[in-house]
């Protein structure tokens, strides 16, 4: 891996900006109330038409206990109960959204996120999934990529098992960081033991997939404390890691207003953690994915960046972007051909709308030409690390250099500072540009400015 990825100071310095991570282009942020519930409902008569494949999405926003580094949709609640009359609700969209699509839509995956999934009963999860498998054509032979974020003090081996038997074959386990001191500083304590034993669990059942995720950036993190905790982790071999870096924006998410600024550490330390993490990853066998994300060379998603199959969607990177992407539950986004649409983010809302027998939807975008333009721009870069000017002038009858000659200067300071290979026929991200790729995918975002930059995290 090591002629993939160069670490470099001075560019990382340079280059280390704020800017979306680009799970779609035009990002969420570009979604507005003009496109409501008419619009998906096209949307998913054109699916239909078409005989598109699926993937699904279910936001289960309840969790038992508030983790402060936290910016996901979510209910923080000791009542179990709560969940009853949301899980109505859902179960209403999935009708509404179902009756509009064929039967011959195959669902090649499906991912449960949250708040915390496992906050559901035993009950409650056998009842949701047999509503979604009665009203879609779920896969039934264990093909499809089943996935459920797992919190690993909300679960063990009967979850595990229940689970399995409802046909997930992957999960994804928050760990974010194995030092205590950390943990009750992020309100989070979850020890080694209680991690290992559910990817035990997972292996034992034969899940085919193991996602950790991991946080750098983190109140009380120290370069040698994050590097025990990536050295435990890498014992523990899970197929692929995410190593998110920490955006501390207290003033947009009101947990983070609970850490105290003073303990985050200094931008120095967290470059030297993210340098420390990827020697340690590299050095375990791990491959270099993009975007935070690694993986074993034997991973899925390994095998098609090697394949240049890799695609990216609100799901992240992803072998299914092919598919349309059904958003279910409060806030969840959808992407069916060139709509964007997003649920509601507050749960009364939400819950209120559908029981009058109405979608939910609050706002979207529809993909204009120069969007899907520079969505295959901008996915070819992140994905691939290059792009070839040849497809996209066939794909969308233009002149390339011509189209994009306002964003060439900027290009050409990115080819002489060697972030990126500038030619007549092409651009090629270097081993130095790889961890700075969202900085590359920025100069072809049409929408981005000094304003709404602000919105985002920063590069590394």
């Amino acid at each position: 891996m090591l002629d993939v990825l160069r670490w470099d100071s001075d560019l990382i310095r340079r280059y280390d900006l704020a800017g979306p991570r680009y799970t779609s282009y035009p990002t969420a942020v570009q979604l507005h109330s003009e496109v409501g519930s008419f619009d998906l409902l096209h949307a998913l008569r054109d699916s239909r038409r078409a005989v598109r494949p699926l993937s699904i999405y279910v936001h289960v926003p309840f969790c038992a206990n508030i983790c402060y580094y936290c910016a996901c949709n979510k209910v923080i609640t000791k009542d179990r109960g709560r969940a009853a009359p949301y899980l109505q609700r859902l179960e209403q969209e999935i009708q509404l959204i179902a009756c509009h699509l064929d039967p011959k839509q195959t669902v090649e995956q499906l991912h449960f996120g949250g708040g915390t999934p496992t906050f559901l009963s035993h009950v409650e999860l056998r009842q949701l999934m047999a509503h979604l498998r009665q009203h879609f054509n779920l896969l039934e032979d264990d093909s499809g990529d089943y996935g459920i974020e797992i919190d690993p003090r909300e679960a063990d081996w009967s979850t595990m098992g229940l689970l399995r038997e409802l046909g997930f074959n992957r999960v994804s386990l928050g760990v974010q960081d194995l030092d205590p001191l950390v943990q009750r500083a992020i309100n989070r304590l979850q020890s080694l033991e209680q991690t290992r034993a559910i990817i035990e669990a997972a292996r034992t059942l034969q899940f085919r997939s193991i996602n950790l995720d991991l946080i750098y950036g983190l109140p009380k993190q120290t370069p040698e404390g994050f590097a025990r905790t990536v050295e435990e982790v890498i014992k523990l071999q899970p197929d692929r890691l995410s190593v998110f870096n920490y955006a501390h924006l207290p003033e947009r998410f009101m947990p983070q207003r609970r850490i105290d600024s003073a303990d985050l550490p200094a931008p120095a330390a967290k470059l030297e953690m993210l340098h420390n993490t990827i020697e340690q990853l590299t050095a375990a066998g791990y491959v270099y994915i993009g975007m935070d994300h690694f993986a074993l060379p034997d991973d899925e998603l390994a095998i098609a960046q090697e394949e240049s199959t890799l695609q990216r969607n609100f799901q992240g990177y992803t072998t299914h972007g092919h598919c349309d992407l059904i958003g279910l539950g409060v806030s969840a986004i959808s992407q069916i051909g060139d709509l964007y649409c997003q649920n509601s983010s507050d749960l009364n809302t939400y819950q209120d709308t559908l029981s009058t027998a109405q979608l939910a939807t609050s706002r979207g975008l529809i993909c204009s030409e120069d969007d899907r333009l520079r969505r295959a721009v901008i996915q070819q870069l992140i994905c691939h690390f290059e792009l070839d000017f040849a497809t996209i002038e066939r794909d969308f009858t233009i002149d390339f250099r011509g189209y994009f000659n306002d964003q060439w200067p900027a290009l050409q300071a990115m080819h002489e500072d060697g972030l990126v290979e500038l030619g007549n026929d092409s651009i090629k991200v270097l081993p130095a540009g790889r961890l700075l790729v969202r900085s590359v995918c920025m100069v072809f975002d049409a929408y981005l400015d000094l304003h709404n930059r602000q919105r985002f995290s920063r590069v590394i």
